[in-house]
């Protein structure tokens, strides 16, 4: 019965979409902080890492949507605050501090280092890859 209590303690939790902090969108998309604090293109796993390094509770949920934006799933549930009202983490008190901490963090994130690269190059991949979708119609 205890993981039953945790489910529902998770609907408690805050919800943190990637698109809050995508800088490649618009505030009418659903991007809620400024675009000089903003990342590119952040994932729930990277927002999740984030999370568990601000020593924040999180768990992923894959098959949620924003619903502005359905084609992009998973979402981060974040704990903030316990049931008896303390800080998990005194220093962030509010979502859009999370969200200003969490941004901070997801360029430096191991697994950015290395993305960085082919995201360069890969400006001539999507062109390749839409030439041969219409082929195939």
């Amino acid at each position: 019965m205890d993981g039953g209590g945790e489910i529902e303690n998770i609907k408690r939790w805050i919800v943190f979409y990637p698109i809050y902090i995508n800088s490649k969108k618009t505030v009418a998309e659903g991007r809620r902080i400024s675009l000089t604090n903003a990342c590119e293109n952040p994932t729930f796993t990277e927002i999740a890492d984030c999370c568990a390094h601000l020593k924040l509770p999180n768990a992923i949920e894959l098959d949620k949507a924003y619903p502005r934006d359905f084609m992009q799933r998973g979402r981060v549930r974040v704990l903030l605050k316990r049931e008896d009202g303390t800080l998990c983490n005194p220093a962030i008190s509010s979502r859009k501090q999370l969200m200003l901490r969490v941004a901070e963090l997801v360029p430096r994130h191991p697994g950015r280092t290395k993305k960085q690269e082919p995201a360069s190059s890969s400006t001539a991949g999507p062109s390749k890859s839409g030439k041969g979708g219409r082929k195939k119609r």
